[in-house]
């Protein structure tokens, strides 16, 4: 359901399907970011090895590089909507009993990393089921303003609700986290199984299909279409250097800047805040530019604020420099999941959004050791500035898809052979 706005511009309506998805998504996020930051915090209580506490946090991305594609294939196969609320009701049952076992004292390294694992490998069928549900919700000209609303509420309860909290919860008990978290995953599942969707037609699968010919018929559709994949290709390179940058942000302001942890809260706030911005303003740049020439500028722009975190000693202009690198995120961010989803037909999407994610997030964990190693060896600004020139790389592999109006393939265009029209 749609409906238009001041400017005449078809934008989602809240009543109804969407609302119920943006509401669950919304909750969903703020309760992962309860988990996400209770979990380092319990195994540095549990552990002073920093191998250790780093294995619970790479455990979310290894499920994606093992699982990815798979999900997405699964994805394609069954009722996304069910295949959502299943999936959280699942989650929420697991963080649940995580909690029972950190209340009595039976919490250890092995059940933390045990549980980042489990609950990304559910994350990759719900995220690609996800992906694939809402062009059900919404007409595909409201991707656009769909995709920004939802970001921009996750980022919201994520970024400026959730981790705050947490230190509130902690204090009422290293278990309270995981109970509110297990409470925003129950809530989401309630809210998506009530959600009205028709299944997509996607007709009999060929004789002899297996889940196999399938993950690579989305990888052979992801790759033939030139603009998915100079997008792909440009996140993958990305997506190194924000491994880099994630890993050794908090000794670039802490360290180099000397700013403490007030100096950090500030610079992370001011990446949150220029994200909401981007959300706000995405569909005016969007609509001057479109949509493959707004995601090039995103990416300019950023290397301009990364070459300012890593030269730059200010803690001003580092605050400064993460807005606006948080700002054009948004927008890199909105506009790359649109395009996917407008330009891939509708009984492929989960498959061509989990070969998308799994190739551009295997890049991640590199880009995190590669951080690490060259603070070590040459100071610890040097990071943004390695970030920087992968930033420049993924630009130059967006030149060859940079037309101004990229053309977008019908919901049902060439679907048996998956191929994309250019």
């Amino acid at each position: 359901m749609t409906t238009v706005d001041s400017a005449g511009v078809l934008v989602p309506a809240w009543r109804g399907g969407f609302g119920r998805l943006w509401s669950a998504a919304v909750v969903s996020r703020f309760g992962d970011a309860l988990r996400g930051a209770a979990l380092p915090l319990l195994a540095a209580s549990l552990t002073d090895r920093p191998l250790l506490i780093a294995s619970v946090t790479a455990c979310g991305y290894l499920p994606w590089i093992v699982f990815g594609l798979l999900g997405g294939a699964v994805a394609d196969r069954v009722d996304q909507r069910r295949a959502m609320w299943t999936v959280d009701a699942v989650r929420g049952l697991l963080v649940a009993a995580f909690a029972v076992a950190v209340a009595l004292g039976h919490a250890s390294i092995a059940l933390l990393i045990g549980l980042a694992f489990v609950l990304t490998t559910l994350q990759t069928l719900f995220d690609n089921a996800s992906t694939a549900l809402l062009p059900a919700l919404v007409d595909r000209e409201a991707l656009g303003s769909a995709n920004a609303r939802l970001m921009t509420g996750q980022k919201i309860a994520g970024g400026l609700l959730g981790a705050p909290v947490v230190p509130l919860l902690i204090a009422a008990g290293a278990a309270v986290p995981f109970v509110a978290d297990a409470a925003t995953f129950l809530v989401a599942a309630a809210l998506v199984a009530t959600l009205r969707t028709e299944a997509p037609d996607r007709g009999a699968r060929p004789a002899g299909s297996t889940l196999r010919r399938e993950i690579t018929e989305g990888l052979r559709t992801l790759w033939r279409d030139r603009a998915l994949r100079g997008l792909c290709a440009a996140t993958a390179l990305c997506n190194i250097g924000m491994g880099a940058l994630i890993a050794t942000l908090v000794i670039l302001v802490t360290g180099w800047l000397d700013a403490g942890t007030a100096g950090y809260a500030a610079a992370s706030t001011a990446y949150t805040v220029g994200g909401l911005a981007g959300g706000a303003v995405n569909r005016r740049i969007t609509v001057r530019l479109g949509p493959m020439r707004a995601v090039l500028l995103a990416g300019l722009v950023q290397i301009g604020a990364l070459v300012v975190m890593g030269s730059v000693r200010s803690l001003t202009a580092m605050v400064a420099a993460l807005a606006v690198f948080g700002f054009m995120g948004m927008v890199w961010n909105v506009n790359t999941t649109t395009l996917m989803q407008q330009r891939t037909p509708a009984d492929m999407l989960g498959r061509v959004s989990s070969a998308f994610r799994t190739l551009a997030v295997a890049g991640a964990p590199l880009g995190a050791l590669l951080g690490g190693a060259v603070a070590t060896a040459w100071g610890l600004n040097t990071p943004a500035l390695l970030t920087a020139a992968f930033f420049v790389l993924s630009v130059l592999a967006l030149i060859p898809a940079r037309k101004r109006d990229v053309p977008v393939v019908a919901p049902h265009d060439d679907t048996t052979t998956g191929h994309v029209t250019r």
